[in-house]
Formats: structure tokens, C-alpha cells, sequence
């Protein structure tokens, strides 16, 4: 047996396979032995089957299956030997020429290969790249004790009327003369926003209004005739909607205010566990360090692109197989076609992965699977986080996120987050950070 490699330029290649039959004879036997234990052929018990016979019926396809395995074993076995940086899989070459299974000669099988261009994505302290420091003001830390105030507070009866509160009782359709219309549409604890009329004639008349209070409105006015406001509030398909054009009564039998929570105990507790916060000061450095350390992410994010770009500028345009690399494409992506700019999108893709690969060579870098959960614990208490919830039970977020590993895709895309999160923080230590102090608007103004 004997595997050589041939480079036809800097980036294709071909690797022939050349065996001969004592190379894969005694595992084509043994493979008819396995065979003949399980075999059935009518008129003969099984395991009986004379070897003869298997032969003549299996021997080509046992012979032809045996041979690929072979050659499979020795093609990717050369390549890990001699550390090729193959894309893709090994093709079968468009010169090769037939094979005859039952000569007894010497069978060559040749392979094309694309292989990675060479380039040097590895850093250095010679190295400089912009580092965006998010500023977190007093304002950003008010906005958060707002929130919170707003997500736990609670609905609250009043007497009358104020802009944003909500309003509930029976509409009744009128007239022309503004009488109840008999066998008109009533609808009894009926909701409504008056914030969010469209017409401001129409918010007007609930200003100071009071419970019990009779007005007269017109919800076609309200809603600028939207047909799908207007079947939700009156109960009525969208094609009725449209011809309910005139006034209703309203007879207003309970206001509701939404309330924000008080900055007490009870409030630090649900937030953030039972004594672990005892004040609006400590509330406040809590909320701050949490931004601190959300707004930290955002900017290793940005240092991600932002290497992503310097890489690029610094290694320059690329030569790949494009013959190879499109053959590998749709062999992967049978019933697809490639435009030529999905096609560059995905060297431009190819690109940034093999930098990675390179840049995880240089950190030694290694991914367990328990890196890979703290990653899925680490988004699932952001998610938690985005509905006020700080406390969550460390077991809940490893049942979530061993959840979400369950999904391959998902799980996929975790293990890329945990190797560019594990790049970027040696990255960090390793090159010569540019560091700025920048707002939040200048920083998101960076994405526009």
C-alpha cells in the first residue's frame, strides 16, 4: 500500500491511494465469515451457507466495501499524519480513471483536496486595537431603578381619571339622535387604553373623568377605523367592524392605575434574595456593578468585530481553490445554487474561522463541556434578567441550560461562543488595548 500526495499549486492538491489485493484480502475474508453467521439463503440453515456461494453472490459488493473503508482509513489517516490543512472533504478526483475490481494489479485512487491558504492571523503585544470602555452614569443606574419599580408594581383602583390608566366598563351603540340603538352592540367590561387612541379628540373626552361618569365616544374615530382594534374591543368580526362607524356610550364602572413598586425591603428581596440588598444605596451599587459587567460584554463583543477587521486588513485578500471549494459547496448543498456573492460570504466566512483556529492554536486554547455550560448558564440568567429576575436559583439556570444544549443547533452555536469568548479574553491580554471611555449613545452609534 502506498498514499502520496502531489501539489498541483498553493492551494490544490491530489492524494492518491494505491492498494493492492493482499492489502484488503484478509478483511474482505473476514467480512464473509461475519456474513455466513447470519446469513439466510433458502435451502440452507443459517450459518450454512457454503462460502462459495457467498462469494459469488456478495464477493464484488463485500470486496467493494471493504476497499472504501480502507481507503478511507488511509487517506484521513495521512492527512492527520502529515498535518494537512485540508477544506473540506477529499473529492474523488475528475481524473480518475475506472477501476477494475477483479484484476489482481495495483489500484490507484486519486483525490482532490483543497487546501487552506497560508497566512499568519496570530497576535502579539506589537499588535494595537481599539477597547470601548462603557460609561455608566447615574442616569443609566435610574433607568434601571425605574424599571424595576414599574416590573413589580401592580394595579390599583381609583376614583378618576389620569393619562395612562386604564378604563373598564359597558359600551352601548347609539343612533343617529344619540339614543341606545335597540339590538345594537353592547359590550359589557369593555377595556380600553385611552393613551393609546389614535385620535386625540377622542383621549380628550375621558380628562377628568370620573367612575360612574356616562360619556359618549366614537371607537371608529378612536382607532382611525382599524378593523382589527375595533372587532377586539366591540366583539365582532372585522367585516362588522366596518360598518360600526358612529357613537357609543360609555359608561365608565371601574379606573385602574398602574402603580410602581416602592423602593423597600420587600422589593430588594424579590430582585435580588432575601438580604442581600437593605437600601436604595445598595440597590443602586448593585444595579451599577451589574451594568458594569453587562456593558464589559458589549465591548469584548465590539473587540470581536473589531479584531475580525484588523485580522482581515492585516492578512490581506486570500487565494482559494474557487474549483474545489464550489464542488465542496454543492456537494454539501445538493439542491442549492450559489450566487457568486453567497459564495464570497461564505470565504469570507471560511476566512474568519480559520483565523480562529489559528488564534485557539496560539492561546492552547481547549473547550470542556463544562465551559460550554457555564456559557449556556451565562445567557439563560441574561434572558432571566431582561424580565427583573436576579435571583435566580443556581439550579434552575443549569436546568435551563442543560436544556438548551439538548438542541444540536443551539449547542453548536454555544461551543462557537465559548471559543471567540475564550479568544477574546487572552486577545485581550496579549495585544495593546486602545482603551476609550465612550457614552452608551456613542457606543451604539459604533453599529449604525
Amino acid at each position: 500500500m502506498n498514499v502520496k500526495f502531489e501539489k498541483q499549486d498553493a492551494v490544490n492538491g491530489t492524494i492518491t491511494v494505491e492498494i493492492e489485493k493482499a492489502d484488503y484480502a484478509d478483511r474482505v475474508e473476514k467480512a464473509l465469515k461475519n456474513m455466513r453467521k447470519k446469513a439466510q439463503l433458502p435451502g440452507f440453515r443459517p450459518g450454512q451457507v457454503p462460502m462459495s456461494l457467498l462469494k459469488k453472490r456478495f464477493g464484488m459488493e463485500v470486496t467493494g466495501d471493504e476497499m472504501n473503508k480502507l481507503i478511507g482509513e488511509k487517506l484521513f489517516g495521512y492527512i492527520r499524519e502529515e498535518k494537512l490543512n485540508v477544506l473540506g472533504e477529499p473529492l474523488p478526483s475528475e481524473k480518475q480513471q475506472p477501476i477494475d475490481l477483479e484484476s489482481n494489479d495495483v489500484k490507484s485512487f486519486v483525490f482532490d483536496v483543497a487546501i487552506a491558504p497560508e497566512f499568519d492571523a496570530t497576535v502579539s503585544d506589537k499588535d494595537a486595537i481599539e477597547y470601548y470602555n462603557i460609561q455608566v452614569t447615574e442616569e443609566m443606574v435610574d433607568q434601571q431603578v425605574q424599571a424595576f419599580q414599574s416590573r413589580m408594581g401592580r394595579q390599583e383602583k381609583v376614583e378618576s381619571f389620569q393619562e395612562r390608566d386604564m378604563v373598564k366598563g359597558i359600551l352601548a351603540q347609539l343612533d343617529a339622535e344619540g339614543n341606545l340603538l335597540e339590538g345594537g352592540v353592547q359590550v359589557e367590561g369593555a377595556l380600553m387604553l385611552p393613551n393609546y387612541f389614535k385620535n386625540d379628540d377622542e383621549k380628550k373626552k375621558f380628562e377628568g373623568a370620573q367612575v360612574n361618569d356616562v360619556l359618549i365616544i366614537n371607537p371608529s374615530k378612536a382607532y382611525e377605523g382599524n378593523t382589527t382594534e375595533l372587532a377586539s374591543l366591540l366583539k365582532v368580526t372585522k367585516e362588522a367592524a366596518e360598518e360600526l362607524t358612529g357613537d357609543f356610550s360609555f359608561q365608565i364602572e371601574e379606573i385602574s392605575r398602574y402603580v410602581p413598586a416602592e423602593l423597600n425591603q420587600e422589593l430588594f428581596d424579590s430582585i435580588y434574595g432575601e438580604g442581600k440588598v437593605n437600601s436604595v444605596e445598595e440597590m443602586r451599587a448593585a444595579i451599577k456593578e451589574n451594568l458594569i459587567e453587562e456593558y464589559k460584554n458589549d465591548s469584548d463583543f465590539k473587540l470581536g468585530i473589531d479584531l475580525r477587521k484588523y485580522l482581515e486588513e492585516r492578512v490581506g485578500e486570500l487565494t482559494y481553490p474557487e474549483s474545489m471549494m464550489k464542488r465542496i459547496m454543492k456537494l454539501n448543498n445538493p439542491d442549492k445554487e450559489f450566487s457568486e456573492e453567497e459564495y464570497q460570504g461564505s470565504i469570507k466566512e471560511l476566512t474568519w474561522h480559520l483565523m480562529k483556529e489559528q488564534l485557539s492554536d496560539q492561546f492552547q486554547l481547549k473547550v470542556e463541556q463544562a465551559d460550554v455550560l457555564e456559557t449556556a448558564k451565562m445567557v439563560t440568567r441574561m434572558q432571566f434578567a431582561q424580565y427583573g429576575m436576579q435571583n435566580v436559583p443556581e439550579e434552575v439556570l443549569t436546568n435551563y441550560a442543560n436544556q438548551m444544549l439538548q438542541d444540536k443547533r443551539q449547542a453548536e452555536g454555544l461551543v462557537a461562543r465559548t471559543v471567540e469568548t475564550k479568544i477574546i479574553a487572552k486577545v485581550k491580554e496579549t495585544v495593546k488595548l486602545n482603551e476609550k471611555d465612550v457614552t452608551m449613545e456613542e457606543f451604539n452609534a459604533m453599529f449604525k
